[in-house]
């Protein structure tokens, strides 16, 4: 591979460190520690030359910490992290935030709420507007479910960058495309709304999937977002649920392979580069 490589997101966690609501020992492969020691080598071996480090708890303490591995490991070009979008001290957990450089956006597990329009409340619009203010983007952890409350929050936050994690969790084992079909081809109307190519192979059938399970999904996107609006993500660890690191990664590069060289340049690289605005990503 002579690509050029940033993978826009990826996981580290500790058992037991955080709460991650979504973690059980039933889920025996990642029910265990993640950490920069054990993904660097595989980077290297990838040719990956950055990454994005996403949040996996909605805690202060997580994005703390997940500074520090950022500190410590150059090839964390950027964290994701969190704020309670619902506090009134939101500004200062932000203003504080945002004195580290590699401080980049902020994630909530919308996906973990009980109610599919958390997003839309007033004062989580208010908080993201926060963000805006601030220059923080906002990673959209969200289903098809979500998708509404999407376009409100692209209405009352028009100065909010926004990317949609993992194309909104497309349901690629059952074969369904048609409501996720028009409601994520609603939000890509909205222009300057970014997606991530990631986190497909664990929504398709973990032990029998092929790139052509993916396929129908991620050319709905191309069409919708184009190149100039989509970026690729390992979904690390996440991913080993149905393929290790370099296979994940091929597979989304095999997706790909049909579009001009600058345009599969923007999307394995130079698209998160510019909406997380990394440092020394060139």
């Amino acid at each position: 591979m002579n690509d050029t490589i940033i993978d826009s997101h990826q996981h580290f966690w500790q058992v037991g460190r955080f709460d991650y609501p979504w973690m059980s020992a039933e889920v025996e492969t990642l029910y265990r520690d993640f950490l920069p020691e054990a993904l660097e080598p595989i980077l290297q071996d990838c040719g990956v030359r950055q990454t994005v480090l996403v949040q996996a708890s909605n805690s202060l303490a997580e994005t703390r910490w997940l500074l520090e591995l950022a500190d410590r490991h150059r090839f964390i070009g950027g964290v994701v992290g969190w704020v309670d979008l619902t506090s009134p001290q939101v500004e200062d957990q932000i203003v504080a935030f945002t004195t580290h450089p590699k401080f980049k956006g902020v994630r909530h597990l919308v996906e973990s709420e009980p109610a599919d329009d958390w997003l839309a409340q007033p004062e989580v619009l208010s908080g993201l507007n926060r963000l805006a203010a601030h220059g923080v983007a906002y990673d959209l952890l969200v289903h098809t479910r979500h998708l509404k409350s999407v376009l409100m929050v692209a209405e009352r936050c028009p100065d909010l960058r926004l990317v949609v994690d993992h194309l909104a969790k497309p349901p690629i084992a059952s074969g369904g495309i048609i409501e996720w079909a028009r409601e994520l081809k609603a939000v890509a109307q909205i222009p300057g709304i970014h997606c991530k190519l990631s986190g497909l192979v664990t929504e398709a059938d973990h032990l029998a999937w092929t790139t052509a399970d993916l396929t129908p999904y991620v050319e709905c996107a191309l069409e919708w977002f184009g190149a100039e609006r989509m970026m690729i993500g390992s979904d690390w660890p996440v991913c080993l649920l149905a393929a290790g690191y370099a296979r994940a990664l091929e597979a989304y590069q095999e997706l790909l392979a049909g579009l001009s060289e600058q345009a599969r340049q923007r999307i394995l690289a130079g698209n998160a580069a510019s909406f997380y605005r990394l440092e020394n990503a060139s």
